[in-house]
């Protein structure tokens, strides 16, 4: 694939670089032949490569769908495991409800990160 696929994902975003790029007077070059953005040719073939893109990338996500359901029905799709245990979490809250440390000593005295706290 082109590096079309790299620049955007969905057809319409691809118009609207097209547009840009023809507004700023670049000229598009694939597979060595340079076409014009404002001519039909070349928005025909700026159309054509930004849907193979388009499909290519829907395709991922179809195929990552199917392979999650797949480890999720045989049960090794489990998700990020907690960080901290049900009894930390709970003496986390009791001491954060009762204000006397900050979050920032909160996640240094627990190793998370303040956003965990």
């Amino acid at each position: 694939m082109t590096k079309l696929d790299r620049l955007t994902r969905s057809v319409p975003d691809a118009r609207d670089i097209s547009a840009e790029l023809a507004a700023a007077g670049v000229r598009l070059s694939f597979g060595g032949s340079v076409h014009d953005p404002t001519d039909p040719i070349g928005r025909l073939l700026f159309n054509a490569l930004a849907m193979v893109a388009e499909f290519e990338s829907d395709l991922i996500r179809a195929r990552t769908r199917e392979g999650m359901a797949v480890a999720r029905e045989k049960g090794r799709l489990r998700g990020r495991s907690p960080k901290l245990s049900p009894a930390q979490e709970k003496h986390l809250v009791e001491l954060h409800a009762a204000g006397n440390h900050s979050s920032a000593e909160l996640a240094e005295l627990f190793t998370v990160g303040r956003a965990t706290v």
